[in-house]
């Protein structure tokens, strides 16, 4: 399938390095001239482009926007040029498939919260459809999507909250990653060892709630023995007020 990407900034080149591990797609980035852009296209091996207009010419299948809010609009004024069959996915938060469709009434549209492990095929992905999204248009959405990671469907409304869960948690654990690896450190492991292990427990806790559909709760239930080594550390985790300071982080970066 032939995919363009519409912003070649940080999420643009993580959806792109997820996108190329699939063989069968064709992806074009599109960039204004910026040697970074330039080298990571060599290094990747994507058609690179610098122009709205040479995007239309090349009547992709579908484009996704990583452009910042602000330039989006003006953005998607420049690629009028599609044809309707093209969907238009718009990854710029704050920017409404309403604005969108003022645009593109015809084409299928959607608006989507990633995060940056699309790299890497492990992202979390809110997904929101616009109404014009039939069943040739949802297809290409999942075959575009799924291969990125998890796609959560939500109302519009929603994409905001997912997008901190989802965008902004990668760091929240990130620091409780790198707390774990001081902790390690403290008890003798070498640095890479403390890291590489927090990092596979981590991925590993995910996977099993995500296979199993159990709750944390239960995840925890699981491991937390009478009088056991683990139940004493959720203790001191509780005392610390871990807890409240997620939800607390959550409510910041909500604005």
């Amino acid at each position: 399938m032939k995919i363009a990407v519409v912003g070649v900034g940080h999420m643009g080149s993580a959806i792109i390095k997820g996108l190329l591990s699939q063989a069968e797609n064709h992806v074009i980035g599109m960039n204004p001239v910026n040697p970074r852009v330039s080298k990571f296209a060599q290094e990747e091996g994507f058609h690179l482009v610098n122009s709205c207009e040479e995007v239309v010419s090349k009547k992709p299948a579908v484009v996704i926007l990583t452009t910042p809010a602000k330039v989006t609009l003006t953005v998607l004024k420049q690629l009028a040029g599609l044809p309707a069959h093209t969907v238009i996915i718009s990854a710029a938060a704050g920017v409404h498939l309403a604005e969108i469709a003022a645009i593109f009434p015809a084409n299928p549209l959607a608006a989507i919260i990633p995060n940056i492990p699309v790299a890497v095929n492990a992202g979390t992905i809110g997904l929101s459809l616009g109404p014009n999204v039939m069943a040739p248009a949802f297809d290409k959405i999942s075959q575009v999507l799924n291969p990125l990671g998890e796609v959560i469907r939500v109302p519009e409304s929603q994409l905001d909250i997912v997008g901190v869960i989802g965008g902004c948690g990668p760091a929240f654990v990130d620091v409780f990653m790198d707390a774990l690896s001081d902790a390690g450190v403290k008890y003798g492991l070498d640095r890479s060892t403390a890291y590489q292990l927090a990092a596979s427990m981590v991925t590993g806790s995910g996977q099993l709630a995500l296979r199993t559909g159990l709750t944390p709760a239960q995840l925890r239930d699981q491991v937390t023995s009478p009088g056991g080594t683990t139940i004493r550390g959720v203790e001191a985790l509780e005392k610390a007020g871990f807890r409240y300071a997620v939800i607390d982080a959550v409510n910041k970066a909500q604005g």
